[in-house]
């Protein structure tokens, strides 16, 4: 088993307009074929290509999919928002079992913000808003570190953006366990000393609602630059760490949360279980479709 990760960051890449920019339409046709050689020479038997929120969103989407598609020879296939919440749900559901009972997950990704609660392997309740760390940092910082004003300003703005979105998931019923994943939670929790990641994916890790107030009074004064120094935070996400630590706080503020247990699983393991789940027992095809409900056809 192994594992390539390349930064794209192409929440961060939109022009005024909505549009990929040009330099974030080359980074992600570079990676997609980078990745696609990887897979080919690794021996892997089937290739699923996905894109998220910030190509979904994207007003160039279909021209940046066609170019994706003509260079490299792969379909990326755009997943809806509300199948990352369920697909990423999926994952935690599977990792936490059976006994945890009601699940309420946040995920914080670059475009996105996905909230979903439920007793079973489907969610109840799933949600997709954009609150994405990257958007944020894109449309609400213009410095660095980030002005005070700023901060408090968009604090204000996400308590009145979550209002609605938490009614509807704690109405579905109240979570026996709150679940944080993607890597701005887990960042979050190292810096408020839950063990690092070479301890193991099994170790218990903790977010609370306490320890991340002090941490974003903490790095809402650093540059990003002094933020990669810290352990735990990548210089490719320390740009957009405090925006996403904002959309944490006031996400488990919303939903009266006092402690998030962090996840590793999340969105790409979602994928590979409904998968896994869809044929059982048949050999993997090439360039076979994921069920179609789970994607948004290009407009």
């Amino acid at each position: 088993m192994s594992s390539t990760k390349a930064a794209l960051r192409l929440a961060e890449n939109l022009d005024d307009t909505g549009n990929i920019t040009r330099v974030g339409a080359e980074r992600l046709v570079s990676s997609v074929g980078e990745f696609a050689d990887i897979a080919r020479t690794s021996g892997c038997g089937e290739l699923m290509a996905f894109a998220t929120s910030a190509v979904r969103e994207a007003g160039n989407c279909d021209d940046v999919l066609a170019e994706v598609r003509r260079t490299t020879g792969v379909e990326l296939k755009v997943l809806s928002g509300e199948s990352e919440a369920r697909l990423t749900f999926l994952a935690v559901r599977r990792w936490f079992g059976w006994s945890a009972g009601r699940i309420l997950d946040l995920d914080i990704g670059g475009g996105s913000l996905e909230l979903s609660s439920g007793v079973d392997e489907t969610p109840d309740v799933a949600m997709s808003l954009q609150l994405g760390a990257g958007r944020l940092t894109r449309d609400w910082f213009d410095s660095d570190p980030p002005s005070k004003r700023r901060v408090a300003v968009l604090r204000d703005w996400l308590d009145a953006e979550l209002v609605e979105p938490s009614r509807d998931l704690l109405a579905a019923g109240t979570p026996d366990l709150a679940v944080g994943t993607s890597k701005t939670f887990r960042s979050l929790a190292r810096l408020t000393g839950a063990a690092p990641s070479a301890a193991g994916l099994r170790v218990p890790r903790h977010l609370t609602a306490t320890g991340l107030r002090q941490v974003i009074a903490f790095i809402a004064r650093m540059t990003s630059a002094d933020r990669a120094e810290l352990e735990g935070v990548s210089s490719d996400r320390s740009a957009q760490l405090v925006a996403g630590a904002l959309v944490a706080e006031a996400t488990m503020r919303a939903l009266s949360l006092d402690t998030l247990h962090i996840c590793p699983w999340a969105l790409r393991e979602g994928l590979i279980l409904r998968r896994l789940d869809s044929e059982p027992g048949e050999d993997p095809v090439v360039g076979r479709k994921v069920g179609e409900d789970l994607v948004e056809s290009p407009r």
